[in-house]
């Protein structure tokens, strides 16, 4: 299963790329969410080769996913591995400078099955595709504003 979404944010790529690399930042977000996040090894500030375990409730039970950075080319892409029990995944963040002050994020996310429970999980996710993706672009809106705002006011 493959999904993807992006937005155009008013800040310069450099900047956009710190914002979305501020992974100490994400981390917090994800346990104020009741996830279990832990950086498990990698260089600091984090690079390619990186990896974070985590454990999240996915339809009521608790899942382990290690998360592992594969690649890290400032200040155009970010590329992550993601492992679990039964399911693989691929995510690419990519930035693309328009003009000086407006970059474009792009988020492309797939998800293969290795297990007949992660095929099932797999297929409930394919039959709420259009509103699972509805809600991938509006988080990515969101969060696009939210990055523009934080720009705006220098935080």
């Amino acid at each position: 299963m493959q999904f993807s979404a992006q937005e155009d944010i008013t800040a310069p790529i450099d900047t956009v790329f710190d914002m979305v690399a501020d992974f100490e930042r994400f981390e917090r977000m994800a346990m104020r969410r009741g996830v279990d996040v832990r950086r498990v090894d990698g260089p600091v500030p984090p690079a390619a080769g990186t990896t974070w375990e985590t454990v999240l409730k996915i339809r009521g039970k608790p899942r382990q996913i290690t998360v592992e950075m594969t690649d890290c080319r400032r200040p155009s892409i970010l590329r992550f591995h993601s492992a679990s029990k039964g399911m693989n995944g691929a995510t690419v963040v990519e930035l693309l400078a328009l003009s000086q002050r407006r970059t474009r994020l792009s988020i492309d996310m797939s998800l293969a099955a290795k297990s007949l429970p992660a095929r099932l999980l797999l297929q409930s996710l394919k039959l709420g595709q259009s509103r699972f993706r509805r809600q991938f672009q509006t988080r990515l809106s969101d969060f696009a504003r939210e990055l523009e705002e934080r720009y705006m006011h220098g935080a």
